[in-house]
């Protein structure tokens, strides 16, 4: 039992460790930060509208690099944006099905709550839909989960148990309830606003 439970220990650290490497701090210019992961290695960055507002932002890599961004695409009501940096062969983070979680499958956040970069909090789907008491944008398709957010988790992915992006980290309601836009309405977002092809690119 005890080796079964440190290689599932092991197997799950090596996940978050893996997702890390496509994990972005986005910056506002101000004191407030949030996440992003990268989409395509060229580039493009997917993270909340909230994170971005309409400030001057710039980007914190993996491997140390701030870079500008530059916003490409915008839409509030999803509280999605697109940012794009001046960046070639970045470890474009792998797509997951979000219309296939069931209630009680695992998932792990990772971000940076509170400014603590990388940091990874895991938890269970509470279910999926539109109409949650508390959430804002009604009406929206959204993914709850039993796992705690903090400022500097907005932004940041939501993993399932292969490691895969299900979700955008988006907002905390009570101190267990967790609300993240699920990836299919990213791609949808993403084939609206700038192609198809950045729409599926890390799947």
């Amino acid at each position: 039992m005890t080796t079964t439970l440190q290689q599932l220990n092991d197997d799950i650290a090596a996940l978050a460790h893996e997702a890390g490497r496509s994990l972005v701090q986005v910056r506002s210019g101000r004191s407030g930060a949030g996440a992003g992961a990268i989409w395509h290695p060229d580039g493009l960055i997917v993270t909340n509208a909230h994170v971005v507002g309409g400030r001057s932002l710039e980007v914190d890599l993996p491997d140390g690099r701030a870079l500008p961004a530059r916003v490409l695409a915008y839409d509030a009501a999803q509280d999605l944006a697109a940012l794009v940096v001046s960046a070639e062969g970045l470890p474009a983070i792998p797509l997951g099905d979000s219309r296939a979680l069931q209630p009680g499958q695992w998932v792990m956040a990772i971000g940076h709550p509170w400014g603590r970069r990388g940091a990874v909090t895991a938890g269970v789907v509470i279910g999926m839909g539109g109409a949650w008491p508390g959430a804002p944008y009604a009406g929206r398709e959204l993914i709850a989960a039993a796992l705690p957010l903090r400022p500097g988790n907005s932004g940041g992915p939501l993993l399932d148990v292969r490691g895969r992006l299900v979700g955008i980290n988006a907002m905390i309601t009570g101190p267990q309830v967790a609300f993240a836009v699920p990836v299919h309405v990213a791609k949808a977002f993403l084939r609206a606003t700038l192609g198809a092809r950045e729409a599926v690119a890390a799947a």
